[in-house]
């Protein structure tokens, strides 16, 4: 299993498809946009630069690891010779499943099909198309070529041999696969966001400030960074997506998102990628400087 079709070149599916192509894998990076691909490509070779600078690998390895990603705009041309496809669209349920259907007819019988999903049902997913026991969560962590850990989540039907080859797979990137089951949020997002989430309610409610917060958890509990830098990083949007999903599977209030992550939501604050968050990056993308709205 050498061709590896990545679907989307943001911020994930670039680090997949980089993660991939430096092992030696054929990547076929797939997004509907080219100036998206164009994007995500600069990104890959800015990431290996700083590589390089850091004397991790060389000139040639960099220039390897870009030979090995070819770009398409359809995803029909560019699953044609995929033995796995990643998806790592937007975290939105009705487009993963438009996408899984299209997957599914326009990839070879016996492709695996895989989504970065940090959140939704894999089983959900594999409903939708004409293979469910060939279908996988695999979630890696951001930024992927540098954090070890991948979950690998088994649907309701994901076949022992389809988990063991994805187990296997994710070893021969050098990361360290967890193998967990179908269930909102997963193992990573289930402890993760409820703690994010009471961390802006803790800020919501008066308790503390930003900073502060950040500060307990960091010098605290030895979080190599806070909770509210961490929501900024993720983004906030995807936080409020991953805490629907579980508060629609779960039903349960403590999985409710606090409304002031509503709100910045709504109000397009929406951390690094929008230029502020619980903190301001306008001058810099390191949580330095705290949103004035919070000071």
């Amino acid at each position: 299993m050498k061709n590896i079709a990545v679907i989307g070149a943001g911020t994930m599916g670039n680090g997949i498809a980089h993660t991939f192509a430096q092992k030696g894998f054929k990547v076929q990076l797939i997004d509907i946009s080219q100036q998206s691909l164009d994007k995500g490509l600069a990104t890959i070779t800015k990431n290996l630069d700083r590589m390089i600078a850091k004397e991790k690998i060389s000139e040639a390895d960099k220039e390897a690891t870009l030979a090995n990603i070819s770009t398409y705009t359809n995803i029909k041309e560019g699953v044609e010779y995929a033995g796995l496809v990643v998806e790592a669209a937007t975290e939105n349920v009705d487009l993963k499943l438009k996408i899984f259907r299209e997957l599914s007819e326009a990839c070879p019988e016996d492709t695996i099909l895989a989504s970065n999903t940090s959140s939704i049902s894999i089983t959900q997913i594999a409903a939708v198309t004409n293979r469910p026991e060939m279908v996988i969560g695999m979630h890696f962590m951001n930024p992927v070529p540098i954090m070890k850990l991948v979950e690998i989540i088994r649907g309701y039907n994901t076949s022992d041999e389809v988990t063991s080859t994805i187990m296997e797979m994710s070893k021969t990137l050098g990361k360290v696969p967890v193998e967990v089951n179908d269930y909102p949020g997963f193992v990573a997002n289930r402890i993760l966001m409820p703690m994010i989430n009471e961390s802006i309610e803790t800020l919501y409610n008066g308790v503390a400030g930003v900073s502060e917060i950040d500060t307990v958890m960091k010098l605290g509990m030895a979080h190599p960074m806070g909770p509210l830098q961490l929501a900024d990083f993720i983004g906030l949007d995807v936080c409020l997506s991953i805490l629907n999903v579980m508060y629609e599977g779960f039903k349960n209030p403590k999985y409710a998102p606090c409304p002031l992550l509503v709100n910045m939501v709504m109000a397009g604050k929406l951390g690094v990628k929008s230029g502020e968050g619980f903190y301001d990056y306008s001058e810099n993308r390191k949580a330095e400087n705290v949103s004035k709205q919070f000071i």
